[in-house]
């Protein structure tokens, strides 16, 4: 982006990683379900494995664990076991996931007042003879 001075020339192309820093990142926070259930721990707080799964519906139980399980080692998740009968286990965001949500809001503005523009774009796109 032109102007932009947040952006940063990589040394070399070659190393996926110099060529865009923010890769790593997006790996970690965008993953296919990382979002929801960030979002959704966020918004309605610490929560066990039924109510993430009844708020996000269409995530499979196998998957809900397996990002989950992720998402605490990335120390973006904190697991809470209760050693009771039956046990119970509870999952939060932590500080450090915690620490993603200006990151949200700002993607949820540029949602708002993009997304639109994308739509227009597709539609142009795809009812262009020369596509």
């Amino acid at each position: 982006m032109a102007g932009d001075t947040t952006w940063t020339t990589p040394s070399t192309a070659t190393d996926p990683e110099a060529a865009c820093p923010i890769a790593p990142v997006v790996d970690i926070v965008f993953s296919r379900w990382t979002t929801p259930i960030l979002w959704t721990l966020h918004t309605y707080g610490r929560q066990r494995f039924v109510e993430l799964q009844r708020r996000i519906t269409a995530i499979t139980p196998k998957v809900l664990t397996q990002r989950l399980r992720q998402l605490e080692r990335d120390g973006l998740v904190i697991r809470t076991y209760h050693p009771e009968v039956p046990p119970r286990v509870e999952y939060e965001i932590s500080e450090l996931g915690r620490s993603l949500a200006p990151l949200f809001a700002h993607l949820t503005q540029w949602a708002s007042d993009n997304l639109p523009k994308v739509e227009q774009a597709r539609r142009a796109y795809d009812t262009d003879p020369a596509h």
